[in-house]
């Protein structure tokens, strides 16, 4: 038979693997009917076995497996073998197994093969078991032509199996047309083989039936495998070529170049691929309006070129193609459909804005603002309301002053000129302007130089009765301080812009913030009432502003500004603003004086500082000056001052010659930064005078009464709670830490801390202020000394206090101790004294309990 060899019944263990494994775990099994064969003992390889009704088990099956490898079912359900079989004992079983994946079903239908023993008739005598002929089926080509008139049923071909001629063989077919859809449209003759067709068929709806034709002896055992058999349709020219789209929409721009795309057109057709009966060709057999020809269409592919630059939207917007498309390559036997093209011709902006008009003339009154005066009208071929055709309109001259504005009326595309800011009669009686229009978009024309339209608009101003005019709106006029009361000065001034003339107009002032100033009706100059002093807080930089009304005598005004600029004179001298001054005599050698003049710059610095050479508080040279820049100056001393404060005059002069004095109060103090300096000093009026205010005596009193407390209370405590001797320790001294930056004294002079000198003597200190009349020493306490007589006599203790006088303390043990010649301070003898006083008083306060 013309079947498949062994190859084609060949499975891989790793599909049928797949297939148990689908089968096992998808589906719940169902056992059909079992099917009982006969078979020889021995089964060659691709033999047919037999034929199972599978409908009958499960017809929507759409896998079917065998569960023996050695046997292979068919979908009509025939059983072959893929390997040779041996029947031992005479049965074998194997299941078939149906499956249905979209239902979800399976069912398992059950073969017994038992061995053969009836002996089939044939013409020979000896009894031969059925074989399966080695000689295949012979497949004749079969094809049918469509649309074909009979006579049916017609005689397609005859199928013959070479078992025939050793078998009674009986033919059948299935398969589409026959058992399928299309039903009975073939049919087989049972006992010749003979094939036919019962009505035409349609090559479109079918261009092949597959159909299976089997050969089988009377009891239905198969002699040879089934032939697969394919009738062909064959084909004929019944179909039309067809445009997919009728009509068709394209759009060319105008003026474009030859060659030029303008689209593609597509037909079908139904007929077979690949041969005449579809090999179509296109052509364009008409256009509207007929010329110039400017299309032309590709045979094959359908593209539609432009073959000229001719094409011009202001002319002809749009073009009507007939199109045909015939199959057979365009013979004329062929089979054609004709479709329609429309082209449409897209705008450029090959045409310019024209003015209707070469020139206007129009008016205005002077004055008027915001006023429409003319509207310009202009011709374009463009497409309405596209930027090719929308204009915009420009004043080229005439405009420099800025009195005209021109836009376009977007519905008219008229140019409107209106006046934005209004004209003056006696300036320019008449405006001439040139106006240009152009497109939105960019001009694509050619053949012109010429890329804008221009106008020319005369403009007429009419004259209009004003009032006065205020020009300029703020005027100057400049006035010396300090002139005299009823002075007149020039004052503001209007004039009637048609006479030019100030005459007849009359003023007033409308704002003066300190009525400084009167404003004269009908000359508007100005007369001082008051005294201008250019450093007062009533000008600002030397600016004084006044409003000022000017009416005519038709009750018309304007308002304007006067600013009055008041001129500097030297009338204020140099000033010194700060007078006290701290020199740190140990760190500093000089301070800063600095000085201002309220005048301008031209009648203030450079300043010229100097010291009075005859008055008696600048010390005889003591203090000198030297310059730091223009305007200030560095005061230092020399010889050595004592400490204290100084007042010093000071003259300072500007560079026109005013001076003026001033008393600068130098502190001389024992510092190290200003800061610290406390004036713990009594002023120095003068070189040979000491005073002492109030104040400072009476602190100087309570300091010491305080202080003889504070002796009186560790003398009696020591003595009371103990016999030991106590002196002052002698390193005292060497236990505080004491600032100074200047060389030590000597042994017999100390520097207390109110900056005065001191020096010892037999008996205590007394205070040298270095007077030259004689000295002047302070008692710490009114009466001289006090003397405290201790609990247990004996003994005397002297103190002599750096701060002016002594006291002497009368020990109670006897003994004098001396404190070398005034060798400690007040502050030592305080930062000695202190630490032991709380100590002390809660001694005494102990024993009184107690």
């Amino acid at each position: 038979m013309a079947a498949n060899g062994p190859e084609h019944f060949r499975i891989t263990a790793g599909f049928r693997l797949l297939l148990l494994t689908l089968l096992v775990l998808s589906f719940s099994c169902e056992a059909c009917k079992r099917v009982t064969l006969s078979v020889p003992s021995k089964l060659e390889a691709e033999t047919f076995v037999g034929r199972v009704n599978l409908d009958e088990c499960l017809p929507s099956a759409n896998i079917i497996h065998s569960s023996d490898p050695h046997f292979r079912i068919f979908k009509d359900g025939s059983v072959y073998t893929t390997n040779p079989v041996v029947l031992s004992p005479e049965k074998r079983m194997f299941t078939i197994l149906l499956s249905n994946t979209e239902k979800r079903e399976q069912k398992n239908l059950v073969v017994l093969l038992e061995y053969q023993k009836k002996v089939l008739k044939k013409r020979h005598l000896r009894e031969t078991v059925l074989k399966r002929a080695k000689r295949r089926w012979a497949p004749i080509p079969c094809s049918l032509q469509e649309n074909s008139l009979g006579p049916f049923p017609m005689l397609l071909q005859q199928v013959q199996s070479d078992s025939a001629q050793n078998y009674t063989v009986y033919y059948s077919i299935r398969g589409p047309g026959v058992d399928q859809e299309p039903l009975n449209l073939f049919y087989i003759e049972r006992d010749t083989g003979n094939l036919f067709v019962t009505r035409p068929v349609d090559r479109e709806k079918c261009a092949s039936y597959e159909i299976i034709a089997y050969a089988s002896t009377p009891d239905g055992y198969s002699v040879d495998l089934p032939l697969p058999l394919e009738i062909r349709v064959e084909d004929e020219n019944d179909n039309y070529p067809i445009f997919t789209e009728n009509p068709y929409q394209f759009e060319v721009l105008e003026n474009c170049g030859a060659g030029t795309t303008v689209g593609q057109v597509c037909a079908t057709d139904a007929d077979e691929p690949d041969t005449m009966h579809t090999r179509l060709k296109y052509s364009i057999i008409e256009q509207q309006p007929p010329s110039p020809i400017l299309f032309s269409i590709h045979p094959v592919t359908g593209v539609i070129i432009t073959t000229s630059s001719r094409s011009d939207r202001e002319l002809v917007d749009k073009y009507k193609l007939t199109l045909k498309v015939q199959d057979m390559n365009g013979q004329y036997f062929g089979l054609s459909t004709k479709s329609t093209c429309i082209i449409s011709v897209g705008d450029v902006n090959d045409n310019l804005p024209i003015f209707t008009r070469a020139s206007y003339v129009t008016e205005v009154e002077e004055n008027k603002s915001n006023v429409e005066i003319l509207r310009l009208s202009v011709e374009d071929k463009d497409l309405i309301n596209t930027p090719n055709w929308r204009a915009n309109y420009t004043i080229l001259r005439g405009n420099e002053n800025g009195n005209f504005h021109i836009v376009t009326d977007p519905k008219t595309n008229e140019g409107i000129l209106c006046v934005v800011k209004g004209l003056n009669y006696e300036e320019a009686r008449q405006v001439v302007l040139q106006i240009g229009v152009t497109n939105q978009a960019p001009y694509s024309g050619s053949g012109s130089s010429k890329t804008i339209s221009t106008t020319t608009v005369t403009v007429n101003v009419k004259d209009q009765d004003e009032g006065p005019e205020c020009s300029p709106q703020m005027q100057t006029v400049h006035v010396k301080e300090n002139t005299a009361l009823g002075t007149q000065v020039t004052g503001y001034k209007a004039y009637d812009p048609e006479t030019r003339s100030s005459s007849g107009i009359r003023y007033q002032a409308l704002n003066d913030p300190t009525g400084l100033f009167t404003v004269d009706e009908t000359s508007g100059s100005l007369k001082i009432r008051r005294s201008l002093d250019r450093e007062s807080n009533t000008f600002r930089q030397g600016l004084y502003n006044i409003t000022v009304r000017a009416a005519d005598n038709g009750g018309r005004t304007c308002t304007g500004t006067l600013r009055v600029v008041v001129d500097d004179v030297n009338d204020n001298g140099p000033s010194i603003p700060t007078t006290k001054v701290i020199i740190c005599k140990t760190q500093m050698g000089s301070a800063e004086i600095v000085a201002v003049d309220p005048d301008e710059p031209i009648n203030g610095p450079p300043f010229e500082f100097t010291l009075p050479s005859n008055n008696e508080r600048v010390g005889g040279g003591t203090w000198r000056l030297s310059k730091i820049n223009d305007t200030a100056t560095r005061i230092s001393f020399r010889n050595d001052p004592a400490f204290g404060i100084y007042e010093i005059p000071v003259s300072v002069r500007d560079r026109l010659g005013l001076s003026t004095t001033s008393v600068v109060s130098v502190d001389l103090c024992d510092c190290v930064v200003p800061s610290e300096c406390r004036s713990r000093t009594s002023p120095i009026r003068g070189a040979n005078d000491v005073t002492l205010g109030k104040w400072a005596i009476l602190a100087m009193i309570l300091g010491a009464a305080l202080l003889s407390c504070i002796l009186f209370t560790l003398v009696c405590g020591t003595s009371g709670s103990s016999q030991t001797k106590k002196t002052f320790p002698d390193d005292l001294a060497q236990q505080n830490l004491i600032v100074s930056n200047t060389e030590a004294p000597g042994d017999d002079r100390v520097y207390c801390t109110n900056g005065l000198t001191t020096q010892n003597v037999s008996t205590g200190c007394t205070l040298i202020s270095g007077a030259k009349n004689g000295q002047e020493s302070f008692e710490m306490i009114k009466g001289g000394h006090q003397t405290l007589e201790s609990c247990q006599g004996g003994g005397h203790h002297t103190l002599d206090s750096c701060r002016g006088g002594h006291h002497t303390l009368d020990s109670c043990r006897g003994g004098q101790v001396e404190l070398d010649n005034c060798k400690y301070t007040y502050s030592e003898w305080q930062n000695f004294t202190q630490p032991r006083l709380g100590e002390e008083s809660i001694r005494g306060h102990t024993l009184i309990k107690n």
